[in-house]
């Protein structure tokens, strides 16, 4: 089996705790040699300024390259613009591009009266502003706010076309459901990388609610099988294998590079990555 190249994903913290979780999963995961790593916005753009300021620290101080949420929400075009700026000042020239999330209790997104409508605009303004290596957002289950499948592809290729030169997806069960999604994205005249989304579960509880709250479909046997690990106190082992079995399909398939979701909680990652073959590299430990 091939070994594949991994990227990362983690969130700001919110409190002191969860800064030392931060630095705990960056120390963890770190030595993987990762390609990148991305940090996120909190839904509706709250952690915007905590975002900001974890990117900025990691690209000076951990050695790894580091990308930048970046959503539509909540902000006019100048905001968005001086925050890019920042970056750019920062020396940080990876940006995932998105949307984002409507604020807590608001029905949908809605744009800001002066800011990006979409995130099509938002790409179109960065890759016109800057020298910037854009990522975006796929979704191998159909978006809750997309009419079908053929939408999601479609404006899938309006973000590419826009400017952004990969796309990372949504988390996923089972590997034919990525391959679906690939194979009909290359029909659609797709050819920029689409990156597998992969989210090794730590709580299942909250993995569930996270699917149903953004349209993944959970496979009936995958319920039934945490149902049974958690009374038999199982849940991590049956995790583990899980998402190792999804990666080597995966990677059997033809995928050369895989995006993890850690949640700032490294162990499971960790584990994953090593039975994928992805093994510490010395000389980066204790980066941060």
């Amino acid at each position: 089996m091939r070994r594949p190249e991994i990227s990362l994903e983690f969130f700001p913290p919110k409190n002191i705790e969860g800064t030392f979780r931060l630095w705990d999963t960056v120390q963890v995961l770190a030595p993987l040699n990762p390609r990148f790593v991305s940090v996120t916005y909190g839904a509706g753009g709250t952690t915007r300024d905590l975002t900001r300021d974890v990117v900025a620290t990691l690209h000076k101080h951990s050695g790894l390259r580091t990308a930048a949420h970046l959503t539509c929400v909540e902000a006019t075009k100048e905001e968005t613009r001086e925050i890019v700026r920042g970056f750019a000042d920062a020396g940080v020239k990876d940006i995932v591009a998105l949307r984002g999330d409507p604020p807590k209790g608001a029905d949908g997104f809605t744009p800001h009266p002066e800011g990006y409508a979409n995130s099509v605009e938002l790409i179109e303004s960065l890759a016109s502003e800057g020298d910037f290596n854009i990522r975006v957002g796929a979704y191998p289950d159909v978006h809750p706010e997309a009419a079908d499948g053929a939408a999601d592809i479609d404006w899938l290729k309006r973000k590419l076309d826009a400017g952004a030169t990969e796309a990372l997806t949504q988390f996923f069960f089972e590997a034919d459901t990525f391959f679906r999604f690939r194979d009909a994205c290359v029909k659609a005249g797709i050819d920029k990388p689409i990156v597998p989304g992969i989210l090794p579960i730590e709580n299942w509880k909250g993995a569930r609610r996270f699917a149903e709250s953004c349209g993944t479909k959970i496979p009936a046997w995958v319920i039934d099988a945490f149902e049974k690990a958690e009374r038999d106190g199982r849940s991590d082992l049956l995790a583990t294998a899980i998402c190792t079995e999804l990666c080597s399909e995966l990677i059997e398939g033809g995928v050369d590079k895989l995006h993890f979701y850690t949640l700032n909680r490294p162990e499971l990652t960790r584990d994953v990555c090593h039975a994928l073959g992805v093994t510490p590299d010395v000389r980066l430990e204790n980066v941060a």
